[in-house]
């Protein structure tokens, strides 16, 4: 439920049109525009904390370059905590310590997910499979080790997907934002019942910030769309901005010591190549909490 005095609710043109001007007026021009060069990331500088905080202010995301390249889990904790980050999402996959760790495995647990295997993932938003008490609002990626070829991500800011959908038919929008657009199916586990089905929207306003929220898959398997007309030409629509070259699009392959931090923005992950010397990790933490923005 998008509240009516929000520049997200579809019939609220007056606020989102000031809510437009505003926020393509700030927005950075290339991926180089969001990098913010750090030392420790475990230890951020008062500038290099506004500096990330600002980009994600703007767009949603920052990408950091640690000069301290051997970065743990501890430090990734850490990292999270100074940008508002604490509440994490201790999914069934993720270690004790409720971080991941994202490499090809051939691990049977592990080896059926698409994100511990080399093979390209498509534009999604994290834990769109999330019940609404568990919805994903934060994430950082950061990568411990490249991959020897690829695994580059793209990265698109849900707030342009909403402006874009808008601005080409408001309808597109007010059909994604009903209550059951979106249904993920139940996941099964040796015959029980792993995961309940979850549906909802795919745009929501986050009752505490009154920030935008998105959930989203491009897969075609594991999802159903709401069986009406109007709803399927908003996912034809949003499946198209994705793929047009005109949608302004981050692209970045991250190197061993730099991350995302990001309000779980869209993203995907080319495929990509390993070899014995150099295999691809990247610690993932996902959060209730959205990066603290406030100046």
């Amino acid at each position: 439920m998008i509240p009516a005095a929000s520049p997200f609710h579809p019939d609220n043109a007056v606020a989102y049109r000031a809510w437009r001007e505003a926020k393509l007026a700030a927005y950075p021009e290339r991926a180089a525009d969001l990098v913010v060069e750090i030392g420790n990331p475990a230890a951020l500088s008062r500038g290099e904390r506004e500096a990330i905080r600002a980009r994600c202010r703007t767009a949603n995301m920052a990408i950091y370059a640690a000069r301290r390249a051997r970065t743990g889990k501890d430090g990734l904790r850490a990292l999270g905590s100074q940008l508002g980050l604490v509440r994490l999402d201790r999914n069934v996959l993720a270690d004790e310590d409720g971080i991941s760790r994202l490499a090809a495995s051939d691990a049977p647990a592990k080896g059926d997910y698409i994100p511990y295997t080399n093979r390209p993932i498509k534009w999604h938003t994290d834990g769109y499979y999330n019940p609404p008490a568990r919805q994903i609002r934060g994430v950082i990626l950061h990568c411990a080790e490249r991959a020897a070829a690829g695994g580059g991500n793209a990265l698109l800011d849900h707030e342009l997907a909403y402006l874009r959908l808008r601005d080409a038919d408001p309808e597109h929008v007010r059909a994604l934002a009903e209550p059951d657009a979106m249904t993920i199916p139940p996941r099964m586990d040796d015959a029980c019942v792993a995961r309940p089905a979850e549906t909802g929207p795919v745009f929501s306003v986050d009752p505490q910030s009154g920030a935008l929220h998105m959930r989203y898959t491009a897969r075609t398997r594991s999802i159903a769309w709401k069986r009406s007309p109007r709803t399927l030409a908003a996912v034809r629509a949003l499946a198209d901005l994705l793929r047009d070259p005109a949608t302004p699009v981050f692209r970045i392959r991250l190197e061993s010591g730099m991350g995302i931090v990001c309000n779980n923005v869209l993203h995907d992950r080319a495929g990509f190549r390993d070899t014995p010397a150099c295999r691809r990790l990247v610690y993932r933490a996902r959060y209730y909490d959205r990066v603290d923005v406030d100046e």
